[in-house]
């Protein structure tokens, strides 16, 4: 049986798509929905400077493409959120010829989706795929790889397009909620039975590298919209 995520690339188809202290609860309740407000493109992003080193708020000099938006996942829904960030690149390109230089997406993985955050060497050894049920392509129990790292996607050339690797690369922005980065502490902590402080470190070893943590993902979210980006909900 189809993932939702290869129902959804097939739909898609064709050339133009070609802290630790955890709090589950947090991750498990009803995800806020975010109200997108009037468009900011006539006017520049005036935010003062960061008084704090403590959050890298240098991605927001980069959102400055002609075309900005950003992408909310609060679930995982096997990458959708990402799948479709690409999909508007390709899209611009297809009914405009817009470059992709034009373009700054952002995506913001958040409560459930942090895990899409993470190496495949965390799905496997924390069992990631069983805690959400998640199958694999060929519908067997249970995924043990992240359906966006670039380590899942192999030597397959069009599953690479749709990696968090590929994204950044092409320069795009992704962004991660530290609340539920936490609960990923938390689940290394007590599967491996260290403190918090070693968990917290061992987490940010397994996140895929250059992915930014903020506050959490409202912040996000929010500030990307400061920054010019059209806000939807895209998980």
């Amino acid at each position: 049986m189809p993932t939702p995520r290869r129902r959804f690339l097939g739909l898609l188809g064709g050339a133009s798509i070609l802290g630790v202290t955890g709090a589950p609860s947090l991750l498990h309740a009803a995800a806020p929905r975010l109200v997108e407000p009037a468009p900011r493109h006539d006017r520049p992003d005036e935010h003062p400077l960061p008084i704090t080193e403590t959050w890298d708020m240098s991605w927001t000099d980069r959102v400055n493409g002609k075309y900005r938006a950003v992408f909310d996942s609060p679930e995982i829904a096997d990458g959708a959120a990402l799948v479709r960030a690409i999909a508007w690149c390709d899209m611009y390109k297809e009914v405009y010829g817009t470059e992709r230089a034009e373009m700054s997406p952002v995506v913001v993985f958040r409560h459930s989706a942090i895990d899409l955050i993470m190496k495949d060497e965390y799905w496997a050894r924390y069992e990631v795929g069983k805690d959400n049920k998640l199958r694999t392509n060929e519908g067997k129990k249970w995924r043990v790889t992240n359906p966006v790292s670039g380590e899942s996607a192999g030597s397959d050339e069009r599953a690479k397009k749709y990696t968090v690797e590929t994204f950044l690369t092409s320069g795009g922005t992704v962004l991660a909620c530290g609340w539920a980065f936490r609960f990923v502490a938390s689940r290394i902590a007590k599967k491996d039975k260290i403190e918090n402080a070693e968990a917290r470190k061992r987490a940010t070893e397994l996140m895929i590298p250059g992915i930014i943590i903020q506050p959490n993902g409202i912040f996000a979210c929010l500030r990307a919209q400061e920054a010019g980006c059209h806000y939807i909900m895209a998980s």
